[in-house]
């Protein structure tokens, strides 16, 4: 194992290895189900395909287990990879009458959260309201270093796109 850390950046090794996983759900889709039914990250490390996801990234550096099961519980939600727009801007547009798929509230009680089984509850619920349709690369980085940065971005590009949402 490397003593180096993971970046997630769009074409480092980790990431082209997490989104050769991501695709070989589609083959097993037994292994995407059994993530999808995880209610916990305890849940998703007793998964086998959690750990090939853990082997396949380790190669690239050091793993926080909590956080790449995080990343494999959410990547297993989405249906397809949405590039060229951060879930930010992704939560902030998008519906036909022009207001945020995900609302200004919803998106403030996001920001406060601090634990990581709360932020797998509440992004697998964000999921779902983007139908599916997410940008991988955006959320692996984005969860994986889930700090007071990655919130002061993801409210500059959100309040960029949705400024009236209250």
């Amino acid at each position: 194992m490397s003593s180096s850390y993971l970046r997630f950046e769009e074409d480092s090794p980790e990431f082209v290895a997490l989104t050769d996983w991501w695709k070989q759900l589609d083959n097993n889709r037994g292994e995407r189900a059994l993530l999808r039914r995880c209610r916990s990250l305890a849940d998703v490390v007793f998964s086998p395909a959690y750990h090939r996801l853990r082997w396949a990234v380790s190669r690239f550096g050091s793993v926080d287990d909590d956080r790449l099961a995080l990343i494999a519980g959410l990547a297993a939600r989405i249906k397809s990879n949405s590039e060229g727009i951060s879930i930010a801007r992704q939560m902030a547009t998008g519906k036909a009458d022009g207001s945020a798929k995900v609302s200004g509230l919803r998106f403030r009680r996001l920001l406060k959260v601090r634990d990581q089984d709360e932020l797998f509850t509440a992004m697998t619920r964000i999921i779902a309201l983007l139908g599916g349709s997410v940008n991988l690369q955006s959320l692996t980085q984005s969860v994986y270093f889930w700090n007071d940065r990655t919130r002061k971005q993801w409210a500059f590009d959100y309040y960029s796109k949705a400024p009236e949402e209250t």
